[in-house]
């Protein structure tokens, strides 16, 4: 593979993500999701997806519209609240869902992109998430289908831990502020979440960037990931609606609470 890494469009981008591919998607809520990436795959064909991100969008808008198109099979996730379509698929045994704790997800897909097999957590001891038993798939009765396995334990300090494996994908899907050619990226803010660490796991990572940057035009101190971690790189088009960034739950004040 030559230093520029980058390509035409987010449709070119994803154009070889095949059914039944894994994902690892970065963003939190809706802040810092790859919007650009997903519309183009949701365009496409593939389906069976098992796709790993903190959360799954909402009904209208990320990851909520690959699966309210039926492509998703399987999620991983720590927080599924915002996504009524979710629910329903969960609850009606047509979604597969293994809820992590959102430190042990974010650790598993940092491991799984250091080459790391394996460690051990607190995060989850006595409770089901080490016992086993949690609902991953409901039958169409209510029944579970497949429940969580347990996970083997040991202590340590006298303190109960819990092994996690690492995760890796077949690709991942992030969303930077700034990438240059040769997939360095800076990412802004908060939407310095999972975005990184979606980066390491997937085995063919596609950046999205909203500024792309010629090589050398960032100081090594700027960069938050380096480039090594990175397959693509595509550039959002100013004005693409598909990159647009959106809210997801807006609250403000009334002007007799204090508000302007």
């Amino acid at each position: 593979m030559g230093l520029d890494k980058t390509v035409a469009d987010a449709a070119e981008a994803v154009a070889d993500i095949p059914d039944g591919a894994s994902l690892a998607v970065g963003g939190f809520g809706l802040c810092g999701i790859p919007s650009a990436l997903i519309e183009a795959l949701l365009h496409r064909t593939a389906s069976r997806l098992a796709v790993v991100s903190n959360n799954c969008g909402v009904d209208d808008w990320g990851l909520g519209l690959l699966l309210r198109a039926g492509r998703i099979a399987r999620m991983t996730s720590s927080y599924v609240g915002e996504n009524k379509e979710f629910a329903r698929q969960y609850l009606s045994g047509e979604l597969e869902v293994e809820l992590v704790p959102q430190g042990t997800l974010a650790e598993r897909l940092r491991a799984g992109g250091a080459g790391i097999p394996a460690f051990y957590t607190p995060a989850g001891a006595g409770t089901q998430i080490g016992e086993g038993g949690l609902p991953w798939r409901y039958g169409a009765d209510g029944s579970v289908v497949v429940a969580s396995p347990p996970k083997e334990t040991r202590v340590f300090g006298g303190r109960e831990h819990l092994l996690e494996e690492g995760i890796t994908t077949d690709y991942a899907l992030v969303r930077a502020a700034v990438g240059d050619r040769h997939g360095n990226l800076v990412f802004h803010s908060s939407a310095r979440n999972f975005n990184p660490l979606a980066a390491m796991a997937g085995r063919v990572t596609v950046a999205e960037v909203e500024h792309l940057a010629e090589p050398g035009e960032l100081a090594p101190d700027e960069i938050h990931l380096p480039g090594v971690f990175v397959q693509r790189v595509v550039r959002v088009r100013p004005g693409d609606p598909a990159a647009e960034r959106r809210v997801e739950r807006r609250t403000v004040r009334t002007e007799q609470e204090g508000g302007a």
